[in-house]
């Protein structure tokens, strides 16, 4: 049963931060794809500074994004860990000029802006001796950087588990309360080979209530899509994770900022049919964030702080087709929240509510507006289209939401409509 908090915070914030800031490429898939050398690719550990890095500074901007949590990567697949793992040399602390645990200040950092703790950690790890890469997509890459015996080496494999496993213990056991493990690279070996059942009961006993994504070889408590926002939402829990650019990681090059307008639409869909969104950014090397980075929460933030009451603690909206926007409920059911993205020409119609409506208002200004039901049925329960009039004067600037109070709990009809026999 995954928690009421993750339901209720809607938004999360990605950071993806690691030595790959440096030139400013992709994490990991850079060297993987051949488009950077390995050994040039780890020599920007030399670049790797945190010198502006101001943790508490990062909790304040996410919180005012309306954030309830932060997802930050601990070590992505080129192995390099933010923080100082026993396990391996590889580390931000060992190998880069930063010489510090990165996870600590996190976390601590989150705790006093009232934000959940949560951490990224890629099972595979293209630097590790003992892993070797079997991509079912690039046959070519198998066993391509450190591993040259093989890939059925029974004895190198349980020795990257045991370090595996070593690895998340020390994430879960010095770190304090963490509450969601955000895991990726599971796509290269079976569940069974990751042997995860026995690990999701490791990471249970480590930390109780903790909150796991799906990467897990099904074992995870709530589905992960990315980039591409789903159509129909998925079963049970869900995140959409997308960037605020186009790319995960900081690469300077990347303009290609999503706007305000536009987050906020893919927001305001996301919570609509009931997901939280995963807004990701990448840090510089230095760990400060691009001004167009942080602008883009900021008014995030404000757009949420307007309209609180209608995101934060909703549920799902109505179905597609009852209305043309997003939409999410209370969750007592009684009050629909509807939100426009376009500018009406004078009404806009919403189809399907049988019950009577105590009051329409604007959020954040309060101003009462005009309704209407047309057509319909009430002798034999099928409701009419409701007509709310908008005037141009209560239009937010990047979506308004409408608040709908109904008498009872919402009583929606979904049907194909049909013949009326008795008038």
């Amino acid at each position: 049963m995954i928690p009421e908090w993750f339901t209720d915070a809607k938004l999360g914030i990605f950071i993806h931060w690691g030595i790959y800031s440096v030139k400013g490429i992709s994490e990991s898939w850079s060297f993987f794809r051949g488009q950077i050398s390995y050994e040039d690719y780890m020599k920007q550990c030399d670049g790797f500074t945190a010198s502006k890095w101001d943790p508490a500074a990062w909790a304040d901007l996410f919180r005012h994004a309306g954030a309830g949590y932060a997802v930050l990567t601990t070590k992505h697949h080129d192995g390099v860990a933010l923080w100082d793992t026993k396990l391996s040399g590889l580390s931000v602390v060992k190998r880069t000029p930063a010489k510090r645990d990165l996870i600590a200040p996190y976390c601590e950092a989150l705790r006093k802006a009232g934000l959940r703790v949560g951490l990224y950690f890629s099972h595979l790890d293209w630097s590790h001796p003992d892993y070797a890469s079997l991509t079912s997509t690039s046959p070519d890459n198998r066993n391509k950087y450190n591993h040259p015996s093989g890939g059925d080496d029974r004895a190198a494999w349980n020795r990257f588990i045991a370090f595996h496993r070593g690895q998340l213990e020390e994430l879960c056991t010095k770190y304090g309360k963490i509450d969601l493990l955000w895991f990726d690279g599971d796509w290269e070996r079976t569940g069974e080979e990751w042997r995860m059942d026995e690990l999701v009961k490791k990471l249970r006993a480590w930390q109780p209530g903790i909150v796991l994504n799906s990467r897990l070889n099904g074992h995870g408590d709530y589905a992960t899509p990315e980039q591409a926002m789903p159509i129909v939402p998925p079963d049970g829990p869900w995140e959409f994770c997308m960037t605020v650019n186009d790319s995960w990681g900081y690469q300077g090059h990347d303009t290609n900022w999503k706007s305000p307008r536009q987050i906020i639409r893919i927001f305001a869909e996301t919570v609509g049919m009931g997901g939280n969104l995963l807004l990701d950014i990448g840090p510089r090397e230095d760990g400060s964030i691009p001004a167009e980075a942080v602008e883009r929460l900021e008014e995030l933030g404000s757009w949420i702080g307007r309209n609180r009451e209608a995101i934060k603690g909703s549920k799902a909206g109505m179905p597609a087709g009852h209305f043309y926007g997003a939409s999410t409920l209370a969750k007592d059911g009684k009050t629909v929240y509807l939100i426009l993205f376009d500018r009406p020409w004078d009404q806009v119609a919403v189809k399907g509510i049988r019950n009577k409506i105590k009051a329409v208002t604007v959020m954040g200004s309060e101003v009462q507006l005009k309704h209407q039901v047309v057509g319909g049925a009430s002798w034999m329960n099928l409701p009419g289209i409701i007509w709310i009039d908008v005037p141009e004067a209560v239009l937010d600037k990047y979506a308004t939401v409408i608040k709908v109070e109904l008498e009872g709990e919402l009583d929606l009809y979904t049907g194909r409509g049909g013949e009326i026999t008795a008038n």
